[in-house]
């Protein structure tokens, strides 16, 4: 029963390998597979493999077919068969044409793909025909002569790779580590040179940005350096693998790096920039955007990341949209409030510091941020508006009037004589004239009508201070000044009253008050206004 048993493994496990060694190219899979498999240590036979590549015969396409290998396992892609189509009639849908052809790898090869020709699927005639262009796009111009000048010990292997292979790793690492050096003060300085020629101004606070950026910078470069030197050392394919993997998170993360860094340096350029503007509402806007962007950088940086690791990039962006719209839906009043914010940044229709009425809400513009704008009330309390809020209102900007506007009316006795009037209002007009604190060229000072209980004198006065506690101390100085006028003049001030006129009573008169209208004395008291 024992030998049965063991006859029947043995006849299974031939016709298993008669399967895995029978050349077949009727669809993407097993034209892949024949390819691949036939240039394989254990069952190398490049003659078979040949047969994928279409339009060449003989050593020709031996070639051909083992330059296709060596650009697959230098650039460090596994070939994953279950991925690959194993349908005759495969259609790649994302082409513009609708033919049936396969990429092997979109988005590290896309000039290597497979077509069917007539009943059977190559590599296409096109890939074939730029075989040698592809090749030295991935291999540097040196490594066929380095091939040659390769001793034969050199090719020893040890755990798999080559003692020449581990000679050229250490050399590799050595360059690099002087490269570093070099580019990286080639590389400051070139920074200097372009923050200088675009904003024609030094900085230290954007130099020590440059510094921090010129690092990441130098890395990048020699990753590149590496990357294009790497295949010329053909490591095994598990060994690029491994390397290219580690390589592209880390360029990911160097990018990710310089960009938050170049928004560093972009923003400490425009803090010196904003210094220069009258609108606080720019220095508010440094970390708003700094934050913004940064969070920007990172997010897709982590996108990228993903499709390293393997994550379809659609399906990581689809997701991402089903998942902000989900938090779009659940939060809309944030969703608003951002919209809002970016408003009121783009219109500006107040500063820091602008004191606004926008409703109910009057008081000094703090701090706007990216969900609500902070407003203090004159007796010190706080307003949090929503921006989404605040951008819908009709908000009156105090802060941007050109003018301080004043108003009010002064009310004199009724029994002032017309001169006294006359002479008082004369005075008043002088003394906005003088006062530096006023508009000269447009103002108001006029009997204007007849109160209740007094004669109506208008007011109406533009102070050039702008600030609240300027504009205070400006009326202070006016009142005091229309108060020493009226004093000298001899002109009262009413206050409500009620005056009863009775036509007859017998030894009893009504109080007059005397008043002295004497013109030479109201018109000295006019020119010695100050």
């Amino acid at each position: 029963m024992k030998n049965y048993c063991l006859l029947f493994i043995l006849l299974s496990t031939s016709i298993v390998a008669q399967q895995q060694i029978k050349v077949d190219l009727s669809n993407p899979n097993t034209t892949i597979l024949t390819h691949w498999y036939f240039l394989q240590e254990n069952s190398y036979e490049p003659e078979n493999a040949a047969k994928a590549i279409y339009g060449f015969e003989g050593d020709e396409a031996v070639e051909i077919a083992k330059k296709l290998k060596q650009i697959i396992v230098a650039k460090g892609l596994k070939i994953d068969f279950n991925k690959i189509p194993v349908d005759s009639m495969f259609v790649d849908s994302s082409q513009v044409l609708n033919k049936n052809r396969y990429i092997v790898f979109p988005a590290q090869l896309p000039n290597v793909y497979l077509e069917k020709i007539g009943e059977n699927w190559y590599y296409s005639p096109e890939t074939t025909s730029k075989i040698n262009e592809i090749w030295s796009d991935v291999f540097p111009w040196y490594t066929e002569q380095l091939l040659q000048i390769i001793p034969e010990f050199g090719h020893k292997s040890f755990l798999g790779v080559e003692l020449w292979q581990y000679v050229g790793f250490i050399f590799l690492l050595i360059c690099s580590t002087i490269l570093f050096y070099i580019l990286r003060k080639l590389v400051y300085f070139i920074l200097r040179k372009i923050q200088y020629w675009v904003v024609h101004y030094k900085n230290q606070d954007v130099n020590i940005a440059l510094k921090k950026l010129t690092r990441p910078i130098v890395f990048l470069l020699l990753m590149d350096f590496v990357i294009r030197v790497l295949p010329s050392l053909f490591l095994p394919l598990e060994v690029n693998n491994v390397l290219f993997l580690v390589l592209n998170i880390m360029v990911t993360v160097f990018w990710i790096y310089v960009f938050l860094k170049l928004v560093k340096v972009i923003m400490s350029i425009y803090a010196i920039y904003a210094e220069t503007t009258e609108s606080k509402l720019d220095d508010q806007l440094i970390p708003v955007l700094n934050n913004f962007l940064s969070g920007l950088v990172i997010f897709l940086g982590f996108l990228k990341l993903l499709t390293i690791l393997g994550v379809d990039p659609v399906t990581v962006v689809a997701g991402a949209s089903i998942g902000g719209l989900a938090v779009a839906l659940a939060s809309q009043d944030t969703v608003k409030n951002l919209i809002g914010t970016v408003m009121i940044f783009l219109d500006k229709p107040f500063h820091i510091g602008d004191w606004i009425e926008a409703g109910v809400v009057a008081g000094t513009v703090e701090k706007v941020g990216f969900r609500s704008t902070r407003v203090r009330a004159a007796d010190t309390s706080i307003f949090q508006i929503p921006n989404s809020a605040l951008a819908e209102m009709v908000v009156n900007n105090k802060g941007l009037r050109a003018f301080r506007r004043y108003q009010t009316n002064l009310g004199v006795r009724y029994d002032t004589p017309p001169e006294l009037i006359e002479a008082f209002v004369v005075g008043i007009r002088r003394i906005i004239e003088l006062d530096p604190g006023t508009r000269n060229d447009a103002f108001n000072a006029e009997f204007i009508g007849f109160g209740d209980s007094s004669l109506q004198i208008l007011l109406n006065v533009y102070f050039t201070e702008l600030d609240w506690n300027a504009e205070q101390a400006s009326k202070h100085k006016l009142h005091i000044a229309i108060l020493k006028l009226a004093k000298e003049l001899g002109v009262d001030f009413a206050f409500p009253s009620t005056t009863v006129m009775i036509e007859q009573f017998p030894e009893k008169k009504g109080i007059t008050i005397p008043y002295n209208v004497n013109k030479e004395r109201t018109g000295k008291v006019i020119e010695e206004i100050k």
